[in-house]
């Protein structure tokens, strides 16, 4: 190697000292910003962070991980219901990439195509190879949850389960999304509502349909649910919902809990000659812009699922610091999005 290719390493490799040369700062205020030292000031932190990023500054994490223990990663791993909800995993991963930027933490995802797998959460715990993990799509007793759970392993979930005392966790609050749908539903008149509800085994599912149920009784409304569609793909539930617009005692009023559900019952409906908004009232869970955009006079309420992905990562990063778990479980509030009348 000759002295041109030796300073041209010198020169390419950023440290530490680099940035604290490029800014003014000391090495410890550098070593400090760098592993998300919250004691700085933001205006600090920020111009660490751009510094770094402009210089090309990546951290050593075997190093890293020799002297700390730790490997600075976070890892999401995606449950087998994600396609439920249209642009989830984008969405998911985009909030949670804003909310780790500029700081110490990388991240991996590990999708899981068997629901309730715990292949994934196994082979973290036995090689540590996250500092904390973010769990969707949870059971009311997920195997996953309680393998973390008994590791003592730093985690938090999107959803809740029967263990929610004993662990962080971030949801939709499904409850009152059922109680504001079967409510918007009454005052547009309708006596005879059916709920449409994806997979049984989940906690959102027992906690809508209880919430949905309750509701229907203190308005006066017969409450029914769709059964019969669990694992039908969106062409199967098309048929359904070309069966039920023709159906003589069809509803008046749907709650959809997913988006591309309400995509293919839409579609039966519309087959079966029945104007959506108008002869058949809906109101469905949002999580992208694509359905307002199709179906301009549906009712919606929304679940901001960028926001939940920056939210579970802060608290990750607070139980990863020692937070109790009770300070770490977070309710999100249905946002409603009336587009058919008052």
């Amino acid at each position: 190697m000759d002295k041109d290719d030796e300073g041209f390493q010198a020169r390419g490799r950023v440290t530490l000292k680099t940035i604290a040369e490029a800014t003014g700062l000391s090495l410890s205020t550098i070593s400090l910003s760098l592993r998300g030292g919250t004691t700085l000031k933001q205006e600090t932190r920020d111009r660490v962070a751009a510094a770094a990023k402009a210089l090309g500054y990546v951290p050593d994490r075997a190093g890293v991980r020799l002297r700390t223990g730790k490997t600075h990663v976070l890892a999401l791993v995606l449950g087998g219901a994600a396609e439920d909800s249209i642009d989830f995993s984008r969405q998911m991963i985009q909030g949670i990439g804003q909310a780790i930027q500029g700081g110490p933490y990388h991240l991996n995802v590990a999708p899981e195509f068997e629901r309730e797998s715990t292949d994934t959460i196994r082979y973290i715990l036995e090689n540590r190879t996250a500092d904390g993990v973010i769990i969707t799509h949870t059971s009311p007793r997920d195997p996953r949850v309680e393998m973390m759970i008994e590791a003592g392993f730093p985690f938090v979930t999107h959803g809740r389960t029967e263990f929610t005392g004993q662990h962080a966790f971030y949801d939709f609050h499904s409850e009152a999304f059922a109680t504001m749908a079967v409510e918007r539903l009454a005052g547009q008149g309708c006596r005879h509502v059916t709920l449409m509800i994806g997979d049984d085994r989940t906690t959102n599912y027992r906690n809508i349909v209880t919430a949905f149920r309750d509701a229907g009784q203190r308005h006066g409304i017969e409450a029914r649910l769709l059964d019969g569609t669990m694992g039908l793909s969106p062409a199967q539930l098309r048929t359904r919902g070309i069966e039920l617009a023709r159906s003589p005692d069809r509803p008046d009023g749907l709650i959809c809990d997913g988006e591309m559900r309400t995509i293919a019952l839409v579609g039966g409906f519309i087959e079966a000659g029945l104007a959506p908004g108008q002869d058949i009232q809906l109101v469905y869970k949002q999580t992208s812009g694509i359905l307002p955009t199709l179906f301009p006079q549906m009712d919606s309420i929304r679940e901001d699922i960028f926001a939940a992905g920056a939210e579970l990562t802060n608290l990750l990063r607070r139980r990863i610091d020692g937070a109790p778990i009770d300070q770490l479980q977070t309710l999100a509030e249905p946002q409603p999005e009336w587009r058919n009348g008052a």
